[in-house]
């Protein structure tokens, strides 16, 4: 599981380390891609393969699932550690993410996101409303 906020700078190789509590689980190699709001979304292999299955299974209409698997797999990206803890951003997902020198590397549960920071305030901002409606919803 995945928690946490992380500022951290870009080198100029488009190099940023993730905190080292998400290196274990992300020892055995992680896959990057493009995420659904303005993002890189970072997973591990096993959940990576993982949701391909879920995928796979999914009820929806073959033309529908050959544009999430075009977005989603034609996007992504292998990627593994530097010996300083840094995996390197492709320019097409900087580009995508808006990440220049700096990120914000978030625990999302199962995966990892890495945001500008311009993006990540709005979408924290976004993300805090709607979760405090759900949270007012549920009775909380």
């Amino acid at each position: 599981m995945f928690f946490g906020e992380y500022p951290y700078k870009v080198d100029e190789k488009g190099r940023v380390p993730l905190p080292k509590k998400f290196r274990a689980e992300l020892k055995a190699g992680l896959i990057l891609t493009k995420g659904m709001e303005r993002c890189i979304t970072v997973y591990s292999t096993a959940e990576w393969k993982r949701l391909s299955d879920r995928l796979s299974e999914k009820a929806v209409s073959p033309a529908s699932l050959r544009k999430l698997t075009r977005s989603l797999f034609g996007s992504a990206f292998s990627a593994s550690f530097d010996g300083q803890g840094r995996i390197v951003l492709p320019h097409a997902l900087r580009e995508y993410a808006g990440i220049a020198d700096a990120a914000i590397v978030v625990g999302a549960n199962s995966s990892i996101e890495l945001w500008s920071e311009d993006e990540w305030k709005a979408e924290k901002e976004s993300a805090d409303e709607q979760a405090a409606k759900i949270m007012e919803s549920i009775g909380e």
